[in-house]
């Protein structure tokens, strides 16, 4: 699977932002996303799956519990995809920060007569 396929889907994309602050139980996750998304257990268990078959998440057992944690690899490999297309907005921004500067400086000067 592809890893926009991956994060094309709101649940999964969720899951990710709460593994960003941390390891989380799968408990404590499918209580969140069931809450947000009010889809089932088994349907939380199956995003799980997905994001970690796909390598977007690392799952370990303790006991009876499974601890789930991102995996930073996958979402490199995103960042360098849209490093192409951050170098032109990048350049826009700057132009637009220009833009901006040069206005607060015109707004402090007393209008010219023609």
């Amino acid at each position: 699977m592809h890893a926009f396929d991956i994060l094309g889907d709101p649940v999964r994309r969720r899951i990710l932002e709460l593994l960003a602050d941390g390891e989380q139980t799968s408990g404590a996750i499918t209580e969140v996303i069931r809450a947000e998304f009010a889809i089932s257990q088994p349907a939380v268990s199956q995003h799980l799956r997905v994001l970690r078959d796909s390598g977007f998440a690392s799952v370990r057992a303790e006991g009876t519990r499974r601890f789930y944690a991102v995996e930073t690899a996958p979402l490199s490999e995103v960042d360098a995809w849209l490093d192409r297309f951050r170098r032109s907005w990048d350049h826009r921004l700057d132009a637009l920060g220009t833009e901006l500067a040069r206005g607060r400086r015109t707004r402090g000067k007393p209008p010219t007569e023609a």
